[in-house]
C-alpha cells in the first residue's frame, strides 16, 4: 500500500460559484482548518485525483490553489503553532458571500 502524505492546501478563488465548488471538493479530501485552508491526508492516487478535480474547477488565469507537501503521515506529527487567538479547528459551515 502506498504511503499517505500530509498536505496543506490553500486557495484563492475570485468567483463565488467556483469558490463554493472548490470548497466542497476539498471537504471530500481533508479537514477544513481555516478559511481557504485545508489539511489533507492523501495517497498518490487521491493526490492526483484532487489535482485533476481542482484544475477542472478553477479559472487558470484568475484563481490559485497552492498544495504544500508536509511529509509522510506516519512521520509528520500534526502541530499547529498559533499566534494570537488559540487555534480551533473549524466545525461550522462556511459563510460564503
Amino acid at each position: 500500500m502506498a504511503t499517505e502524505h500530509l498536505y496543506l492546501v490553500t486557495y484563492d478563488v475570485s468567483d463565488p460559484k467556483r469558490l463554493r465548488r472548490v470548497f466542497r471538493t476539498l471537504r471530500g479530501y481533508g479537514d477544513w482548518v481555516q478559511f481557504s485552508v485545508f489539511q489533507c491526508r492523501l495517497g498518490p492516487l487521491r493526490h492526483r485525483r484532487l489535482i485533476t478535480e481542482l484544475s477542472s474547477l478553477i479559472h487558470q488565469k484568475e484563481d490559485q490553489v497552492l498544495i504544500f507537501p508536509l511529509g509522510p503521515v506516519k512521520s509528520t506529527p500534526v502541530r499547529v503553532a498559533s499566534i494570537g487567538r488559540a487555534f480551533e479547528p473549524i466545525s461550522r459551515e462556511p459563510v460564503i458571500i
